[in-house]
């Protein structure tokens, strides 16, 4: 398992350990399933497939008559026949709307007041109930609609009350709201698509873990760890090496997945619900030069933590747990909407994230906020690579293995 003989000039020390580990990563063959398919190529086929089925299902279902047993339907056959103008299909009234409605027998059940008509008569108010179960993510679409069919039929009849009185309608609203929705349909994404930060690192992760694992837990296992160390070569060389390699997997997982974003984005119906989706080449460049520094910045923690492991299975639980950080920025922003300052682009992961998400709204990144978000994890790098060079020239390190 030497990566490099005595014989072997030290100038091309790099190079050696850098093409061994490309070579014995491709060797195997369920690692390159696992990094360069499983994750960043049926990832995003999943993600969007799913998120097409998803919104393909709410909006047949939008169109489709809907299908509301009414409980007292002969009380109100005006409303009746508003509801059916909207495409509702009153069902035979139900016993137990409550149960129906908990067994998942329909959506939404409609009951009317049996003093509906004498109250209607009489200019009353009159009320009706809808039966439904808020926990079923199904059903909030039927729900909205039978709710907005009710409250039409029910302002026209208001006004109609005013005019046959002799008032204006505009009476009943003295103050109205003019709604100026500032949003583009391509900022709209954004809602879609919030975790893609998050799963684009994962996605780097992904792609270098088991040859960072196998940097040094793996080189334990097989008792290689001290004979490579033995080698007349600085261990700084072998780690560079080592590190070029797993950056190599790694940027080779996030330009797949990129590359399928690009290809699937197209199959997300984004235009029927009034959004734009732009997961282009101009994308894929802005993410390539956001991301980039982030590749050698994950390859050199996932290497720090895997050298504190003395076997395989317990740098794959170390590296799992690390997965879990990057997932923090995104949590943030989805639970705490902040407001971009420019300080925030030079934290790494952070300024990832905000620089993605602007570009997903089609507001683009700035100069500066590129500069910032790569000089920031530049730094980081630098500080992390010295750190790990400074643990493997320790002797600690040999003596662990």
């Amino acid at each position: 398992m030497n990566a490099t003989g005595p014989t072997t000039p030290r100038r091309h020390a790099f190079l050696t350990v850098f093409f061994k580990e490309v070579r014995e990563n491709l060797r195997d063959r369920r690692t390159m399933m696992s990094a360069l398919l499983t994750g960043p190529l049926l990832g995003p086929l999943l993600f969007v497939m799913l998120l097409s089925v998803s919104l393909n299902r709410e909006l047949d279902k939008s169109d489709r008559p809907l299908p509301v047993p009414v409980i007292g339907a002969a009380q109100a056959p005006n409303l009746i026949d508003a509801l059916k103008a909207g495409g509702v299909v009153p069902g035979p009234a139900v016993a137990d709307p409550e149960r129906t409605v908990r067994r998942q027998d329909a959506d939404v059940v409609l009951r009317i007041a049996p003093d509906y008509g004498n109250a209607w008569r009489r200019g009353e108010p009159v009320q009706v109930e809808l039966f439904f179960d808020s926990s079923r993510r199904d059903t909030s679409a039927a729900v909205e609609r039978v709710t907005r069919l009710v409250e039409c039929y029910s302002r026209q009849q208001g006004a109609l009350r005013l005019v046959a009185r002799g008032l204006s309608p505009a009476i009943a609203w003295p103050l109205q709201v003019a709604r100026r929705d500032q949003a583009t349909p391509q900022s709209r994404a954004v809602l879609m698509f919030a975790m893609l930060p998050y799963f684009l690192v994962i996605t780097l992760f992904m792609g270098g873990m088991y040859l960072a694992i196998d940097l040094t837990a793996g080189e334990r296992e097989r008792q290689s760890l001290e004979p490579l160390f033995a080698n007349p070569v600085p261990r700084w060389q072998i780690l560079c090496g080592k590190l070029a390699a797993i950056c190599a997997f790694s940027l080779a997982s996030l330009l797949i997945a990129l590359l399928t974003f690009g290809v699937v984005g197209r199959l997300v119906p984004a235009e029927r619900i009034g959004m734009e989706l732009d997961l282009g080449p101009h994308f894929a460049a802005n993410v390539l030069l956001l991301m980039l520094p982030l590749v050698p910045l994950l390859a050199t923690l996932q290497s720090m933590v895997a050298a504190f492991a003395k076997s395989y299975r317990e740098a794959q639980t170390y590296i799992s747990l690390l997965m879990l950080v990057p997932i923090i920025p995104s949590l943030l922003l989805s639970f705490m909407p902040i407001k971009a300052q420019a300080w925030m682009y030079a934290v790494p992961l952070l300024g990832q994230n905000l620089g993605i998400m602007q570009l997903l709204r089609g507001d683009g990144v700035t100069g500066q906020q590129l500069g910032l978000c790569v000089a920031g994890s530049t730094a980081t790098v630098i500080l992390a690579v010295l750190a790990t060079v400074q643990l493997y020239r320790s002797e600690k390190l040999a003596i662990s293995s």
